[in-house]
């Protein structure tokens, strides 16, 4: 559209008004056209009172049969009550905030009309604070007699004023607004240019269905819902595009290492793990970059996978760089390559934070030199200072934990952009996956290793606690092991929960006969080594711990996971914390504590825990209830905030925009065709709306 006017020259605005609108953003005409309805009120129809049930929004007409002027409510309040009858019913129609001028529209013998929520109170059928209409507007084509929209609140201007205001901005403006979208996207979406799709979001047409608008699959709305979605994904596809056109080290492997990897498994590959393995060394031949996302379940053996790959660059003279979140799974990481790796002539290093300034100094000065071959490191391998001789493959491990920035500060360590692999053991829904790593290949592992046990789930509330105390203690006989995790370190103030080191303490005096550790993330590096060692080893049979646990630690005898305060913690933590257990060939058990009662949303995630141990059915769960904005790494992303698009409901248009993004990157991937020229500046203007990401 022209320059867009200010939203006091539109028609019913004026200076004071158009300061209210600007608290909430609204300054133009352009910013009234996108400030879109929350709602929908089908109000075609006037319903005789007889009609009305409680939790149904309707317009209705009646005479005033009574009025009740500011009498004293319950807690004080001053409340008006109007009565009205139609001849089928009465209805009650209240407002807790009286003011005199309220008395003023209603008179004994009158006809109103009047539109909100239905209530049952006291054996009738009421209505609070709902919409005025005088009968005069009973054929008004903005408030009665179609699908009315419901804007978000603006303090200080009535829902009636804001639907007039929009409805003058929508039938002066929207024709004017210029669709960027040329013909055969639209098509190829199957939905309506924006100036159609800005008047039916605003005020759909007679004959709109209201349970799509509700459902938000109107053609109007789908219309938004691309153009939001087709963005991520072209900027997607630009970025994977960019980096196949990138110089990498090509890592050919040969059959001499991988001979020599199978001598030094301790068991065979799961045909999962081989085919990852396969994908993964095929893409590290190229003279590209690899870009591989690598997802696979609590223990399925991914650290095995990228052992492999390191060793395979290791042989071509490659160094590989291995970066974790956790000092605890970093460490993890260290000894298992070390152990796998025994008697080869590769220099494994270890590169955390916690090291001594002499200790990072001499390391330091080894990878710089190419004298360490693997260099395994929490976020301390991406600081100013480490330098890399010829970094050939970067191996990001639990890759939710990190951001985009930092995963393309790795690959800035390298001369050439290296292979770069990242991992995760938080399954991701397909949808989520193409909107927050669109750019990356994907590989699953899909296969448990053999050995592992499934892990009894249950929900134990207030009144079962003693049986789940007696359920530790027999694991404890039979020689298991147990972790309990709580949400808090220590007493909260604020929160009346139960903390860890009290916890502690209260289950030493209950176990005053075997060790009971405490580890939380507040403690020093070697002080958590110490106590994960003593728990490993059996000194300690009892862990209390914070969510620290959550990832990479292994411990085949530990049989039990008691959560306390289960209803606090999201689908995937759960999840992972229940990893820690069944990986021995002892059966496991899963204990959720819940205290009080709970919400919906904490009842659904528990109960799919109990149902099911497939992680990915779990992520689908978590991503239903939670939503995306939620899930973990989507605010590290560098992927814009989603306004109208959500990628459950809107799954089948996510999978369309980046069908469509991939054909026009093959048609017209400079966007230089005149009839792309009006996209290309719009998605010049979402670019420099962003911050820079790599």
């Amino acid at each position: 559209m022209t320059e867009a006017p200010s939203i006091q020259y539109v028609k019913g605005v004026g200076p004071k008004l158009a300061e209210k609108l600007a608290v909430r953003g609204i300054r133009t005409a352009k910013d009234a056209l996108f400030f879109f309805p929350k709602g929908y009120e089908d109000r075609r129809h006037i319903l005789p009172l007889r009609a009305l049930k409680a939790g149904m929004t309707a317009p209705v007409k009646g005479t005033v049969v009574g009025v009740h002027g500011g009498h004293r409510g319950f807690g004080g309040q001053r409340v008006f009550e109007v009565v009205i009858s139609d001849g089928t019913g009465r209805l009650s129609a209240k407002w807790f905030h009286f003011h005199p001028s309220l008395a003023e529209r209603f008179k004994v013998g009158e006809t109103v009309v009047l539109c909100g929520p239905v209530r049952f109170f006291q054996f009738q059928n009421e209505m609070h604070h709902p919409e005025i209409l005088g009968t005069a507007e009973e054929h008004d084509p903005i408030h009665l007699g179609r699908i009315v929209p419901v804007y978000p609140e603006v303090e200080g201007v009535p829902p009636r004023v804001m639907r007039r205001i929009q409805w003058e901005v929508v039938h002066r403006y929207a024709p004017s607004v210029k669709e960027f979208f040329p013909r055969w996207m639209l098509e190829s979406a199957g939905v309506p240019p924006i100036q159609e799709s800005l008047s039916a979001l605003h005020f759909p047409p007679s004959g709109a269905d209201a349970s799509m608008l509700l459902s938000f699959s109107s053609p109007a709305q789908q219309r938004l819902i691309f153009g939001e979605l087709f963005y991520i994904q072209w900027s997607l596809a630009k970025r994977r595009a960019g980096a196949m056109t990138e110089a990498a080290i090509p890592l050919h492997w040969d059959k001499e290492i991988v001979d020599e990897i199978k001598r030094r498994l301790p068991f065979s590959l799961t045909g999962a793990q081989r085919r990852v393995v396969n994908e993964i060394l095929k893409d590290m031949s190229h003279p590209h970059p690899m870009h591989r996302l690598l997802q696979g379940d609590v223990g399925s053996g991914k650290t095995i996978v990228a052992w492999i790959a390191a060793l395979v660059a290791w042989k071509k003279g490659a160094q590989t760089a291995l970066m974790a979140p956790t000092e605890i799974l970093v460490e993890q990481h260290y000894r298992r390559f070390l152990s796998l790796s025994e008697g080869l002539p590769v220099r494994i290093v270890l590169l955390t934070s916690s090291l001594s300034a002499a200790r990072r100094k001499k390391l330091r000065a080894e990878i710089r030199e190419g004298e360490a071959h693997i260099v395994i490191g929490t976020h301390a391998i991406i600081q100013e200072g480490v330098d890399f001789q010829r970094l050939g493959l970067g191996v990001v491990d639990e890759q939710h934990r990190f951001g985009v920035l930092q995963r393309a500060t790795l690959r800035g360590k390298a001369a050439t952009a290296p292979h770069l692999l990242v991992m995760t053991a938080t399954p991701i829904p397909r949808t989520l996956a193409m909107t927050l790593y669109g750019d990356l290949d994907v590989s699953v592992i899909d296969e448990m290793p053999p050995g592992r046990t499934a892990v009894e789930t249950k929900v134990v509330r207030e009144g079962e606690r003693k049986a789940a105390w007696e359920r530790v203690r027999r694991e404890i006989a039979g020689g298991g092991r147990v972790y309990i995790v709580l949400p808090l370190v220590e007493e909260s103030e604020k929160l009346t929960l139960r903390d860890a080191t009290r916890t502690a303490d209260r289950v030493r005096e209950a176990f005053p006969e075997i060790g009971v550790g405490l580890l939380h993330g507040r403690m020093k590096a070697e002080e958590k080594e110490s106590v994960m060692r003593r728990f490993q080893s059996g000194g300690i049979r009892i862990l209390v711990s914070t969510t620290v646990v959550e990832v990479g630690i292994d411990v085949p005898e530990a049989t039990v996971m008691m959560i306390e305060h289960a209803e606090r913690f999201g689908l995937s933590q759960l999840h992972q914390l229940r990893g820690r257990v069944g990986r021995g060939s002892r059966p496991s058990f899963c204990l959720l504590l819940v205290e009080g009662l709970q919400g919906e949303d904490a009842a659904a995630r528990l109960s799919v825990m109990e149902r099911t141990t497939d992680g990915f059915k779990i992520a689908e769960e978590d991503l239903k209830i939670r939503g995306p904005g939620d899930f973990a790494g989507v605010r590290q992303s560098g992927i814009p905030d989603l306004v109208f698009s959500d990628i459950v409901r809107d799954a089948r248009m996510l999978y369309r925009s980046r069908e469509i993004a991939s054909d026009l990157l093959a048609r017209d991937p400079g966007l230089s065709h005149p009839e792309h020229a009006d996209l290309s500046r719009w998605i010049a203007s979402k670019d420099a709306a962003l911050p820079t990401i790599a």
